[in-house]
């Protein structure tokens, strides 16, 4: 499936947030991509635009393309609950963005690929489809054969243990258990959700 592969840190200039992670190079000039930066005159942006601005932040956020995103939100919509809330946790919910929760990767794109080139077990059993939905209880593992795995190793180590209350993770085995859909003030990522669910009710 295709993926955003261009330069990300003009991205998170464009949001105003890293939104990819760490990086340096945001860090030394996060003012608003384009040769002059803040310095431009920028009309105010209509309702739509900033609908749109946060659906399109989402969706880099957490690597989603336009049709998988709305897929979600379908989900998302026919959950009881607050339907932004619901896309939210369905997003966080995804087996590449566990991974990188988890720490096994240091990014959720590389988690994507981890779980795409079948490093990864759920239950037991492979799963190489990044965007496979957990459940509460669900093991999420790293293949026996792929535990040397330079690069997991690395992120391991480097990692600095991510807790999060709907996670539990066992380093030595090398597993972690999805407990629960995590509730909204437990998601870290600054998205407006409810601006997505508007430009959606259109």
């Amino acid at each position: 499936m295709a993926r955003y592969i261009g330069p990300k840190t003009k991205i998170a200039r464009r949001f105003k947030d890293p939104i990819f992670g760490p990086d340096k190079s945001y860090e030394k000039r996060n003012t608003p991509p384009g040769q002059h930066g803040n310095s431009r005159r920028r009309t105010k942006l209509t309702e739509y635009a900033i609908q749109l601005y946060e659906k399109q932040k989402a969706k880099y956020t957490y690597g989603v393309l336009e049709r998988q995103f709305y897929k979600t939100f379908e989900l998302a919509a026919r959950r009881k609950g607050i339907t932004g809330e619901n896309l939210l946790k369905f997003l966080e919910a995804r087996l590449d963005n566990t991974v990188f929760r988890l720490g096994i990767a240091n990014s959720r794109s590389q988690g994507r690929q981890l779980v795409s080139h079948g490093h990864i077990n759920v239950n037991g059993k492979l799963v190489n489809i990044p965007s496979y939905q957990l459940k509460p209880g669900d093991v999420i593992s790293v293949r026996e054969k792929s535990k040397s795995l330079e690069v997991i190793s690395t992120s391991i180590a480097t990692s600095n243990p991510r807790k999060f209350n709907w996670l539990n993770w066992e380093t030595k085995e090398l597993s972690g258990t999805f407990l629960a859909y995590p509730e909204r003030d437990q998601i870290p990522e600054n998205i407006k959700e409810q601006l997505i669910v508007e430009l959606y009710s259109k």
